[in-house]
């Protein structure tokens, strides 16, 4: 039974010509690039061109750039800077923001969740009445991990330029599928990470406005502009370097691919199955998201489905996956409870083909139809239609 992969928001499979790029660094330079001897600074010189790369993408200087860990830490990073004051963020963040305010909260840091509307656009109206003389930082994640809504980035940007504001954006989910200039943008802080565009894992960078201040989270060496003690990942951070240039080479080619991918499933989706609705905005969202709520029946049983057919998809966050609880991303637009526990998030990468569009709603179609056969909810609505 051959694999069909449709959870790329999750994470990616690594390209081959990245996986080249690192390989060196995991056998033959294997030096530390805290080292003085050529062996360290191949691996030095190794990291300052991912550097270049990471900066080029987001038009920013070199030294803007951190590597860290991941996008988790790189969140952390930016929100444990905040000792004391007002933070803002939304109600649909990922968990690594969410949690990390309610860790500062019990510190003593005061924390306001914005709203989002029907589609998961965060309430601007709602943003600019929260401030408050000691808000210190804005942040509002750039492309949601569940639903896909690609919020107003440009407008917070200046909103919270024109308040002498902090603001973060964690892009995890938007860098490799949407053209990102900081500048621009009036962005201070931004998070992502190479495994959600075709590079390793445990590996993440955080861009940082020349002139804000940052107190680095980790404690030790003077690695990362003392922003970021530890030994460099350098294999890691090669592979980040090379797969946000391969990312941003032909990106609208990438783009029209996994639009014309999701689309179909959207259509073939509506056709051939009754009872859904379609989460997150329908045209203001990333290219390969598609998250869906089937009415009657609970997610897990569609994924265990799948699985059984050979398809990877996901009802979610997949750093939520181990909780029983809906989505608070779908609750938080206004899913019921049953709705939410009724969603199947699709979402295509570059190596899907309209092939494995048809294998998958071909499943789909059969999984569901055997589901709400043996559901009460469903039988109850039947018998009310009669």
């Amino acid at each position: 039974m051959n694999r069909i992969y449709v959870d790329n928001a999750a994470t990616t499979k690594i390209e081959d010509r990245v996986f080249e790029a690192m390989l060196p660094y995991l056998k033959e330079e294997y030096g530390n690039a805290s080292s003085i001897y050529s062996l360290g600074k191949n691996a030095k010189s190794a990291i300052e061109k991912a550097r270049v790369q990471v900066a080029k993408v987001l038009n920013c200087d070199t030294n803007e750039i951190i590597f860290t860990g991941s996008g988790t830490e790189a969140n952390n990073m930016v929100l444990n800077c905040v000792k004391k004051g007002h933070i803002i963020t939304s109600k649909i963040e990922h968990p690594a923001i969410l949690e990390t305010c309610k860790h500062l909260e019990k510190q003593g840091v005061k924390v306001t969740y914005i709203n989002v509307d029907e589609d998961g656009t965060v309430d601007f109206d709602e943003l600019k009445n929260s401030i408050r003389e000691d808000t210190t930082l804005i942040s509002i994640m750039f492309a949601n991990n569940e639903i896909g809504t690609i919020q107003p980035i440009k407008e917070i940007g200046e909103f919270a330029k024109k308040h002498n504001i902090l603001f973060h954006t964690d892009a995890v989910q938007a860098v490799g599928n949407i053209d990102i200039d900081v500048k621009k943008l009036n962005i201070d802080l931004l998070t992502l990470s190479a495994h959600k565009f075709n590079g390793p894992k445990g590996v993440g960078a955080l861009y940082i406005k020349k002139g804000t201040k940052l107190t680095p989270f980790i404690h030790g060496g003077h690695q990362e502009n003392n922003k970021r003690a530890g030994t460099e990942n350098v294999a890691g951070i090669v592979g980040l370097g090379a797969s946000i240039e391969l990312a941003y080479k032909d990106i609208s080619a990438h783009n029209k691919h996994l639009l014309s991918l999701r689309d179909y499933y959207f259509e073939q989706i509506k056709k051939r199955i009754p009872h859904i609705k379609i989460n997150g905005h329908l045209k203001n969202r990333l290219p390969g998201n598609a998250n869906i709520s089937f009415r009657f029946i609970e997610g897990e049983g569609i994924l265990l489905g799948l699985d059984q057919k050979g398809v990877c998809a996901s009802s979610g966050s997949a750093c939520t996956s181990g909780s029983l609880d809906p989505s608070h991303v779908l609750l938080a637009i206004g899913l019921s409870h049953e709705l939410a526990h009724g969603s199947l998030r699709v979402t295509f990468g570059k190596y899907n083909t309209k092939e494995e569009v048809d294998y998958v709603v071909n499943e789909l179609e059969m999984i569901i139809k055997n589901l709400r056969n043996m559901s009460p909810l469903y039988e109850k609505f039947l018998e009310e239609e009669k």
